[in-house]
């Protein structure tokens, strides 16, 4: 095997064989910083190692608070209770040491259901991981202890894949949302469905070969069985959008003809001014983002130019990009003047964004009065704030995230994003 010198990971001046560890064994000896590094710093961090030997490899440089004081304590004397917390110091070559708490999980009551300790560090993270790099372990890869704990039994591939959503996981709800398909929910599903697809090849193959000696076949049974699974498979291929939401942002944008309120909506919603507001139809002529919090979920607010046609080339470019938004976005707000009312040109605004609109149409329950295509009317002023609360919980019935249950929301929301609602906007009191 090459090794570099500059290689960081090794020990200075020797091979892991020169530290009494054999290389193929201690090679299976991973660890890693397991908690964040950079930005603020921590008051403490955790250094991780798992397989075969770790054991022995921790003994060589941890040294146990009560046997401090022992000159004939050497380190293959550890024997460490599994789960039990122990308090002590770690040692380099050069002497250097750190106070840490010891956390060792015996096999297989672990991650990785291999040997796996924990060294709780208040100090130097570095010098400790390098302690255990210098006694024989090897810096892990990336995942790598997530990849044990898959080939080992420990995690299905469905579990293994979301522990990295849950570490990425940018609001409460995608957490609590990946943490219960890392509890198996999504896996108990799975596995259900294959086992009722077995079952039904197992009678079908045994009739093939034996329908004279079986009692009659239950059509309606079977029937009602395939039904039963086909629904649960389109239930949760519904949630791939609902997935791809929560691991990014909730996509709203505020559309309008010129001089209705919609920079002032999102001076209110946002409570920044971020958006110059002026009598001038026309002002805004570029799409301005903001982002918000909704109910713990991450949302970018798109607020566009007036959409009418002009002869302007600036305003012109800008309407153009104000339909492209509308069109990707996951929600569309269509503001109104409240002093206005409607207007033949809303109706034709609303008309070009349906024209190029390839989403389905929104569910009968959810039309107005008069059969149109809005899910939902609030009334806002942007003067007051009054009606921003009733719009935030609004887009959460809308795309669904106004469930309480996680568990729910993870395999049974009819996911209906993309629809429109209008917004009827007030800029006076």
């Amino acid at each position: 095997m090459l090794v570099l010198k500059a290689d960081e990971r090794l020990p200075a001046g020797g091979s892991r064989a020169a530290n009494g560890v054999a290389g193929i064994e201690s090679f299976n000896i991973i660890t890693a910083i397991v908690t964040p590094i950079g930005g603020s710093p921590g008051a403490v961090g955790i250094v991780r190692l798992s397989g075969p030997s770790t054991m022995a490899i921790v003994g060589r440089v941890f040294l146990p608070a009560e046997k401090r004081k022992k000159k004939n304590y050497s380190s293959s004397s550890w024997r460490p209770t599994s789960h039990f917390v122990e308090y002590g110091l770690v040692v380099d070559y050069k002497g250097d040491y750190d106070e840490v708490l010891v956390v060792p999980m015996l096999a297989p009551r672990s991650y990785t259901s291999e040997d796996v300790v924990e060294l709780q560090c208040h100090f130097c993270l570095n010098r400790v991981l390098r302690a255990c790099l210098e006694a024989g372990a090897r810096l892990t890869e990336p995942c790598e202890f997530t990849l044990r704990a898959f080939l080992s039994g420990h995690l299905d591939l469905s579990q293994a894949e979301n522990v990295g959503r849950l570490v990425s996981a940018k609001n409460v709800v995608a957490a609590d949302a990946t943490l219960a398909r890392i509890q198996g929910y999504f896996s108990s599903l799975v596995k259900s469905i294959r086992m009722q697809c077995i079952e039904l090849l197992t009678e079908i193959e045994a009739r093939l070969d034996f329908d004279d000696e079986m009692p009659p076949l239950d059509l309606d049974l079977v029937v009602n069985k395939i039904n039963s699974m086909s629904r649960d498979v389109e239930q949760v291929l519904e949630t791939a959008n609902y997935d791809k939401l929560l691991q990014s942002r909730l996509q709203i944008a505020i559309v309008g003809r010129p001089n209705v309120g919609k920079s002032s909506l999102l001076n209110a919603w946002s409570k920044s001014e971020i958006v110059i507001v002026t009598k001038i139809a026309g002002t805004t002529q570029d799409v301005v983002e903001a982002d918000v919090i909704v109910n713990g979920i991450p949302v970018t607010l798109l607020n566009t130019a007036g959409i009418r046609e002009t002869n302007d080339v600036v305003e012109k470019i800008g309407v153009e990009r104000s339909k492209g938004v509308a069109l990707g976005a996951d929600v569309i707000i269509m503001t109104v003047s409240a002093l206005d009312g409607w207007t033949p040109e809303d109706s034709m605004l609303l008309s070009r964004i349906e024209s190029n609109n390839t989403m389905k149409s929104p569910p009968v329950g959810w039309l107005s009065e008069n059969g149109n295509t809005f899910c939902k009317q609030v009334l806002t002023c942007a003067v007051t704030g009054q009606g921003i609360q009733e719009l935030e919980v609004a887009v959460l019935e809308i795309v669904g995230l106004n469930r309480n249950d996680p568990c729910a929301n993870m395999h049974f929301i009819n996911f209906c994003i993309a629809k429109y609602f209008l917004c009827i906007t007030s800029i006076s009191i």
